[in-house]
């Protein structure tokens, strides 16, 4: 093939391409303008939707800022006020401390000048004491020292008098009551074969049904347990142990009359305020009826005869009295039936010493009410109601707060110690132990001098410190002297109580 025909060939084809195209873009162009419509359309839309949702989330946007701008501009209000109010306070508090101290220093200016004139008037008296010592040494002719020792020499011959007469006197009784003291000596052998007891009861614990009961009790804000502790007089105690609860009071008879009102409350199912009272009454009925019975039936099983109705009913109480562990109107019914075959045994009245039997605890019904010893207490109800004196003397002196007149007492005491199996045990709740302590501390402090007294050994013994410019040693000597007399008349105890009187000087120098 020779160039022409290959030129030409070119030609042709590239003109055939040129109408190829043509053809095709003449088919193709109103497919592409439609789908270029169509397009440009869903772009437009597109536009639109999107411009609207721009709009509505600016506008919820600016709502929303400006409600969130109110909200600010209410709590800076708020903060304001606050603050105005807290400021005025402190300006309030600030006023009334400037007058609190205002006041302070008023008297504190009254205090300095009464100090200054305290301190005028002590030497004052400082200058008349010594005046008056050069005064007294000069017309007595002897010098302080001289007189001290004369009083102290003085009395010590006196103590050893008081001495050597006790001890004649002791002698001249045991000779005169030879006899009589042999069978006491054998009456008080019987009380080595005792052994202490376990501390009092205190407490009552009372079941419930349930836990929910415990809630009910306790009532709204507690108003049902105060209403019950007001009307019954004790201490109800709700913790968690399950099913029950505690009810404690040192007043044995309150406890049994709260316990039996619980326990009505608690089967009734009503518990308010007014039924509480209610049922406290009944339950105090109740218990005194049950007292009542309880001393007669003593009276029976002991075989004592002719008590007074009112001595029975006090006797019943001892039903919830409990004394180291054991329940006093047992031991009673037990002291009576023991004290009866000593008696007996050894040729006493048998009447009298079984009657001071069970009746010899007759104050511990009382102790808690009244001031003074159960032995006393008893004795003095005793006493009241017409028992023999002999009887009364054996109820006083069971504990040896009074001296023992007969044979018989001393054989109650021993019946005592057997049945209630505590010789020379304290005879004496931890209520009344406590008192004694106090009353001890009370008396020493009472005199002029003293700082401070503290009893100590279970109040076997009481020491005091004395203030050294107020009290010399002679002055200490007379003290303990007085304290000593003083607890002798206004306390019974047993044994004896040490008083010591402890004076002290310091003196403290600086070397520099």
């Amino acid at each position: 093939m020779d160039t022409g025909s290959i030129v030409g060939l070119l030609i042709g084809l590239i003109a055939g391409g040129a109408i190829v195209g043509v053809v095709l873009w003449l088919i193709l162009k109103p497919r592409t303008e439609a789908e270029y419509e169509r397009l440009r359309t869903e772009t437009s839309e597109t536009r639109q939707t999107a411009e609207r949702e721009a709009k509505s989330i600016i506008s919820a946007a600016q709502e929303e800022s400006k409600a969130t701008r109110l909200e600010a501009d209410k709590v800076i209000e708020q903060r304001y006020k606050d603050l105005a109010r807290a400021e005025e306070r402190i300006d309030n508090r600030q006023t009334s401390l400037d007058q609190q101290v205002q006041k302070l220093e008023s008297r504190e200016q009254v205090l300095s000048k009464r100090q200054s004139n305290l301190d005028k008037k002590k030497n004052s008296l400082d200058k008349l004491q010594e005046e008056r010592l050069v005064e007294l040494q000069r017309i007595a002719g002897m010098t302080t020292d001289e007189a001290k020792q004369q009083l102290l020499d003085a009395v010590e011959a006196d103590s050893r008098q008081d001495m050597a007469r006790i001890i004649r006197e002791i002698e001249d009784k045991a000779k005169e009551n030879a006899e009589e003291k042999a069978r006491e000596l054998i009456a008080l052998a019987i009380q080595r074969v005792a052994s202490e007891h376990v501390s009092d009861v205190t407490v009552s614990v009372v079941p419930l049904p349930n836990d929910e009961m415990k809630g009910r009790i306790i009532g709204r804000n507690g108003r049902n347990i105060r209403s019950f502790e007001m009307a019954a007089g004790v201490d109800v105690v709700v913790d968690d142990t399950p099913e029950t609860v505690t009810i404690s009071s040192f007043d044995p008879i309150r406890r049994e009359v709260a316990r039996v009102a619980m326990t009505k409350l608690i089967v009734d199912g009503r518990i308010h305020p007014a039924r509480i009272e209610k049922v406290v009454d009944t339950a105090q009925s109740e218990v005194e009826k049950q007292i009542r019975e309880a001393g007669e039936q003593a009276a029976y099983e002991a075989n004592v005869h002719g008590l007074h109705p009112e001595i029975l009913k006090m006797l019943g109480r001892l039903k919830y009295r409990t004394s180291y562990g054991q329940n006093q109107l047992h031991h009673a019914v037990e002291a009576s039936k023991i004290a009866s075959v000593l008696a007996a045994e050894l040729g006493a009245d048998v009447n009298i010493s079984k009657m001071g039997g069970l009746l010899h605890d007759l104050g511990k019904a009382m102790d808690h009410e009244q001031e003074g010893t159960h032995a006393l207490l008893g004795a003095e109800f005793a006493k009241r109601f017409k028992v023999s004196k002999p009887v009364v003397n054996a109820i006083a002196s069971h504990h040896h707060e009074e001296e023992q007149d007969s044979v018989e007492s001393i054989i109650v005491e021993a019946a005592d110690a057997i049945s209630g199996a505590r010789p020379g045990a304290r005879r004496e709740s931890l209520e009344n132990y406590i008192k004694r302590v106090k009353t001890l501390e009370d008396i020493a402090t009472s005199f002029d001098g003293v700082e401070n007294a503290y009893a100590l050994q279970a109040g076997r013994e009481i020491r005091i410190l004395v203030r050294p410019g107020a009290i010399d040693d002679l002055g200490a000597i007379r003290l303990s002297k007085d304290i000593a007399k003083t607890i002798e008349e206004s306390m019974q105890y047993p044994g004896q109580i040490q008083v010591t009187v402890v004076r002290e000087t310091r003196a403290v120098g600086f070397a520099k």
